[in-house]
């Protein structure tokens, strides 16, 4: 097993889904995907000639407000 650097520290093993994930072709196309997981099984599943770069997106966050504490 590999072990991590002496500087990184997991602060959580909840699913990180902060983000939305563009893969963009050579031909200008583009694909949106939800999980890093299946953006990266993407990226190594395409021929280099065929790929162009990952953009990563913001999710839009739901901004309503319902005041209070839980």
């Amino acid at each position: 097993m590999v072990e991590l650097p002496e500087f990184f520290h997991q602060t959580s093993d909840e699913p990180y889904d902060r983000h939305n994930y563009r893969f963009h072709f050579k031909d200008k196309q583009s694909i949106i995907f939800e999980s890093y997981e299946d953006a990266r099984a993407k990226w190594f599943n395409t021929p280099s000639l065929l790929k162009s770069h990952i953009e990563v997106l913001d999710k839009k966050q739901n901004t309503k407000f319902k005041g209070g504490f839980k």
